[in-house]
């Protein structure tokens, strides 16, 4: 229900907007996941390899900015 992150704050229950925190989290996590695999570390994707190199750097800067908002919602999360 919350993939790993405790609630600090001793709820039985979180309210639905919370929830919908931690399924955001959830959903963006499972993209950011995808996007990462896509952009290796080395030259071994020839698809991601062959893109434009603006494409190239759109998708650096998305996966820089997807991170941050993750990290945003966990800390949310956390709060709870």
């Amino acid at each position: 229900m919350l993939h790993g992150m405790e609630r600090n704050k001793g709820q039985d229950e979180m309210q639905p907007h919370q929830q919908r925190v931690v399924d955001e989290k959830a959903e963006l996590d499972e993209k950011l996941t995808k996007l990462r695999a896509f952009m290796p570390d080395d030259e071994s994707n020839k698809i991601f390899m062959g893109l434009p190199q603006d494409e190239k750097v759109r998708l650096i800067r998305q996966e820089a900015v997807m991170s941050e908002y993750s990290e945003i919602l966990g800390e949310r999360i956390a709060a709870f």
